[in-house]
């Protein structure tokens, strides 16, 4: 069983930093890509950016920029430095991570943190 672990969320005003962190832990073998997605209100769940074991990255549009994804293999974690936030940041973030487990193929999600920008 494998576990996705987030931290990191807050209530934070426009133009502030917050940084998510996720910890992966359980039976895995190697996790290839882990990256953080984001729900608001009333809206479909959307990648904010990845990150392969290589360090290759992948940013949305609208983060790009603003946001910095990073991790630490050894660790099993990803993180999510936030800077310059805009209310339309506020979300559900939910960290993923693709890999290999004991029973096979990994896909795990976290529970999701809570990140809410005022204005």
């Amino acid at each position: 069983q494998v576990q996705l672990v987030e931290s990191g969320g807050g209530l934070v005003q426009a133009g502030g930093s917050l940084r998510l962190s996720c910890a992966a832990s359980g039976s895995i073998f190697s996790i290839n890509a882990m990256g953080w997605y984001r729900q608001a209100p009333g809206k479909q769940r959307e990648l904010v950016a990845a990150i392969t074991s290589g360090g290759s990255t992948n940013y949305a549009a609208s983060v790009k920029g603003r946001f910095t994804i990073s991790r630490d293999n050894a660790k099993n974690t990803v993180y999510l430095q936030m800077n310059s936030l805009k209310p339309e940041d506020t979300a559900v973030y939910y960290c993923n991570a693709d890999g290999v487990a004991v029973g096979g193929a990994l896909d795990a999600w976290g529970q999701g943190t809570l990140v809410t920008v005022s204005s």
